[in-house]
């Protein structure tokens, strides 16, 4: 299959992301960072053990040799500057995925910076606003990209954490492997833009298929999970342990117990879970993932350890800090529709929700199934307000007015799942089909299930052009991208 080709860095473009560094001092003020830790890193290729024995090694695409890449683990309110030199053979740009960023960083090829070419470097410097789980991933030809490895954690620790006795992070992902443990060689075919995705049938943790991980009986873990996979939904149940979920794509959230007792990420989202060891000494329990019905499996079993930390669990404080987020004035913000569509039975979805598309490009309301199906056969999958993107560089579909409070009322107008990202910002989730959500949690990725609508709310205070799109990374190359403006 051939995939259009991003348009050359514009004068436009260039001159957008010039003017938004100086707007980087917005984000500066907030965390007045004392100290610049400098990191480095090699985006290239390598080997790992993804499959147990006898398998052998996997070649895989990665950062500085490792699979995940290294972990980036600073203290909030630090400046970071972090070198990438490009060691592929094809160009290539790191994204900090949820890490309020100006701009310029942002990662985002073209829109906010030319890609790093073969054998040059480029280097990315922000401030650590937000404590919290983050991630980092490439922005370009990331269905691939990512698909094969590149990617890593990138952890901000609060002033003061939370009391535990350890704080780990399980970094989740998915492979297509042939008998051999080759990666598959079938990325962005036609059928996983079209349906839900590049799903893998080899799953990881940490860049290996798991089989045990030892715990101790009264300890407490904090665990920061990790979904970077190219589309793969998960849902952990932990069985008999009662796990707290304390924050959500890095921001606090009232600790609570999950609905249904599952963990759900979608692919970008992150969750830190407090989690009890309450078992017997010696047992082990088995952490089973039950998001798809019908599919279910067991991920790793927590193995006991026959001597046990301490008889009963802590008692130790669960609430985090909240992070330096302007709140939104729901009275008076502005509000905006975005919906989404397209994809396999995307015309009969349209139909069954009544068959309007949302407002599309200039041309005024684009509904039914014939205009549907005339957009498909254009060459788009996937739209975002009735525009399939192609490439990175395009008109904003939104304009936010800067440092106001907008409330966007997203329509998923599929049969598909869609972890929805904004860039540059965090939002709050505010409502459910209608309903005020219970958390009000604070996320820059939503997880929108098949024909529901969902509310945000957030102020835009990051000047720049910012991307919104599915995660699931097949969806964003087949369309299911846009650009809104904060100015």
């Amino acid at each position: 299959m051939s995939y259009p080709r991003l348009p050359a860095l514009t004068r436009r473009a260039f001159l957008a992301s010039a003017a938004v560094v100086s707007a980087s001092t917005i984000l500066r003020s907030q965390a007045r960072a004392t100290s610049v830790r400098a990191f480095h890193l090699r985006a290239g290729y390598g080997r790992a053990q993804i499959a147990p024995e006898p398998y052998g090694q996997t070649p895989v695409w990665c950062y500085d040799g490792s699979l995940p890449g290294p972990e980036i683990r600073v203290r909030q309110g630090e400046r970071l500057r972090i070198a990438v030199a490009n060691a592929l053979d094809e160009e290539t740009t790191v994204h900090w995925h949820g890490v309020r960023v100006p701009n310029a960083m942002d990662g985002v090829p073209h829109l906010t910076q030319a890609p790093i070419a073969p054998g040059e470097v480029f280097v990315y410097e922000f401030d650590a606003v937000d404590a919290g789980t983050f991630w980092y991933h490439p922005h370009h030809r990331s269905f691939e990209q990512v698909g094969r490895g590149l990617y890593g954690p990138m952890i901000v620790e609060e002033a003061v954490p939370v009391q535990v006795d350890r704080d780990l992070t399980w970094l989740l992902s998915d492979w297509r492997l042939t008998r051999s443990a080759e990666v598959r060689d079938d990325f962005g075919n036609r059928h996983d833009m079209m349906h839900n995705g590049r799903v893998g049938n080899t799953v990881t943790i940490n860049g290996r298929v798991p089989d045990t991980f030892p715990v101790r009986k009264g300890e407490r873990i904090r665990l920061r999970l990790i979904n970077a996979a190219n589309a793969r939904i998960f849902g952990l149940d932990f069985g008999s342990h009662e796990p707290v979920v304390i924050a959500l794509d890095g921001q606090p959230v009232e600790p609570h117990a999950p609905e249904g007792r599952l963990v759900v990420l979608g692919p970008a989202m992150r969750a830190d879970v407090i989690l009890d060891m309450t078992a017997d000494a010696g047992s082990q329990v088995s952490v089973v993932d039950r998001f798809y019905e019908g599919l279910e499996y067991r991920l790793v079993d927590l193995a006991y350890e026959k001597q046990p930390l301490r008889d009963t669990a802590p008692d130790w404080p669960l609430a985090l800090p909240p992070n330096p987020l302007p709140e939104p004035e729901l009275a008076t913000a502005a509000r905006h529709e975005v919906t989404f569509n397209g994809g396999m039975m995307g015309a009969m979805v349209m139909q069954e929700m009544g068959g309007s598309m949302g407002e599309a490009a200039p041309g005024g309301m684009m509904g039914g199934m014939g205009s549907m199906m005339n957009m498909m056969h254009s060459g788009g999958i996937w739209f975002v307000n009735g525009v399939a993107a192609e490439g990175h560089i395009m008109d904003p579909i939104l304009t936010l007015a800067r440092d106001k409070s907008h409330v966007i009322a997203m329509t998923n107008a599929t049969a598909w799942h869609h972890p929805i990202h904004l860039h540059g910002h965090s939002f709050r989730v505010i409502s459910r089909n209608g309903k005020p959500t219970r958390h009000r949690e604070w996320q820059d990725t939503v997880l929108m299930s098949p024909r529901e609508r969902v509310e945000i709310a957030f102020v835009a205070d990051n000047v720049g052009d910012w991307m919104l799109h599915c995660h699931v990374l097949e969806h964003q190359a087949a369309g299911m991208m846009g650009v809104f403006r904060v100015a």
